[in-house]
């Protein structure tokens, strides 16, 4: 819908019916040290077509280079009726409808959302979304926390192998609320989280273990065996993993015998396109005796007086709203719009389509190591099963390559593991989902054994 801006005889109509000469009285209360004062260096105001064409100029910039890049975001291919479907009107909104009555097609959606992911987790409940991947895992920690009777520590063990970024975003959140997060090393020949390392561990009384599936290596991490030990030493299990992955592996709620207590992630493998930076979604499901401690909001479906179907918000503290201190979640913010381009997308794939672009992702990224260990001067770093990403270690400095094959060559080639990982030198992660082609994968690989090589 085109946004219409009011005509200055609407802005004289309503100041004149508030009792003021002009908008600028609205702020007065504002001391003038305080004001901005010009904007010199915003530029002057276009108009529509100045704008687009100005807005296509900079996408062109960017050009088309061909993705090698994950670390977390991933390239997939999105059929044109999602974002077809989820930009008309009735959806074309971010956030969560309050009014029931007016809302059913939002809610059912939403409904439908859980329902999917439930099953896609084998978990007993979903949320309707929160904010992102990083802050998912967060919640999960508060929510671990508050969950675990048994436990008075508020202590958490935190695999190195999680994701860098999730791991900064948990911090910051979690550590001002007095919650310890505990780094558990990482065998340094398959990039799985060391079972041995865990023996230090047992009589401290932590409140939960991570575990990541795929880990951020790309490496399958032993899963069952994580999640024993974690429910052997009274500790809740926090299972963080790629959707996309799940559609092929064993889903959290099926690890080991009792299955993981809380899973989270990012949603944005589903149905969400590479876009700067975000916007994404997390995701969070739960076993069911948890859902009082899980944060956000959760769909419910009934039938009215009449025997008719319908939907409402079951679930939603209401101290989100009124009561801070003492609410779930402080991030209150899901992401409703992103939400149903993934429920639309998996409607569309279905469990066999969502398990044939994990196959072919897999598939394609075993194409793409098998190249690269053909190159002088590269060599695998792990030697564990991974899914759609692998570690590699080159013999030159990381970034400059990457830099050099971004900006002369329009290849993505890959991220940057060492400035995470340091110890690993100069080792490169590669990520290649279904898009690509053994024609890509040639392109990279000789690009890459040209500026090795020469």
């Amino acid at each position: 819908m085109p946004f219409i801006p009011h005509t200055e005889q609407d802005v004289e109509q309503m100041l004149s019916a508030i009792g003021v000469d002009s908008i600028d009285d609205l702020f007065d209360e504002i001391p003038e040290d305080l004001r901005c004062g010009e904007l010199e260096k915003i530029p002057a105001g276009m108009n529509e077509m100045e704008v687009t064409r100005l807005l296509r100029e900079r996408a062109a910039q960017d050009g088309l280079p061909l993705c090698f890049l994950g670390a977390g975001a991933y390239e997939h291919h999105i059929p044109a009726a999602v974002w077809e479907i989820t930009t008309r009107g009735e959806f074309y909104s971010a956030y969560t409808p309050y009014q029931a009555e007016a809302s059913q097609g939002t809610l059912q959606l939403l409904y439908e959302y859980q329902s999917m992911m439930a099953s896609l987790m084998a978990m007993d409940v979903s949320n309707a979304s929160l904010y992102d991947g990083a802050s998912a895992l967060a919640e999960a920690v508060l929510m671990a926390v508050r969950a675990n009777k048994k436990s008075k520590s508020r202590k958490i063990l935190m695999p190195l192998t999680v994701n860098p970024v999730y791991r900064s975003v948990t911090e910051a959140i979690v550590k001002n609320q007095n919650i310890e997060l505990v780094d558990v090393p990482y065998n340094a020949e398959t990039g799985q989280t060391d079972l041995e390392a865990l023996t230090q561990f047992v009589d401290e009384g932590f409140a939960a273990l991570v575990i990541p599936q795929p880990n951020f290596f790309g490496v399958l991490e032993n899963v069952d065996a994580l999640t024993t030990w974690a429910a052997a030493n009274k500790m809740l299990s926090i299972g963080v993993v790629n959707p996309m992955a799940m559609a092929l592996l064993k889903p959290p709620g099926e690890w080991a015998d009792t299955g993981v207590d809380i899973v989270c992630g990012e949603g944005q493998p589903l149905g969400v396109p590479l876009a700067s930076g975000g916007p994404y979604f997390g995701f969070m499901c739960c076993k069911q005796q948890h859902v009082r401690q899980m944060p956000g909001r959760i769909i419910g479906r009934t039938t009215d007086l009449e025997g008719q179907q319908g939907f409402t918000l079951t679930l939603q503290a209401r101290e989100q709203h009124i009561r801070r201190s003492k609410a779930t979640s402080n991030i209150c913010t899901n992401q409703g719009l992103l939400v149903t381009a993934a429920t639309i997308y998996m409607s569309l794939l279905g469990p066999q389509g969502l398990k044939k672009v994990a196959l072919n992702s897999h598939k394609n990224t075993q194409l793409l190591r098998q190249r690269l260990m053909s190159i002088k001067g590269v060599k695998s770093v792990f030697n564990a099963p991974i899914f759609h990403e692998c570690v590699v270690q080159l013999d030159t400095d990381v970034k400059q390559l990457i830099n050099t094959l971004a900006r002369e060559h329009h290849i993505l080639a890959g991220f940057e593991v060492s400035a995470h990982y340091p110890e690993l030198g100069n080792a490169l992660m590669v990520c290649a989902t279904e898009t690509r082609t053994e024609n890509d994968i040639e392109q990279f690989a000789t690009k890459l054994d040209t500026l090795l090589n020469g």
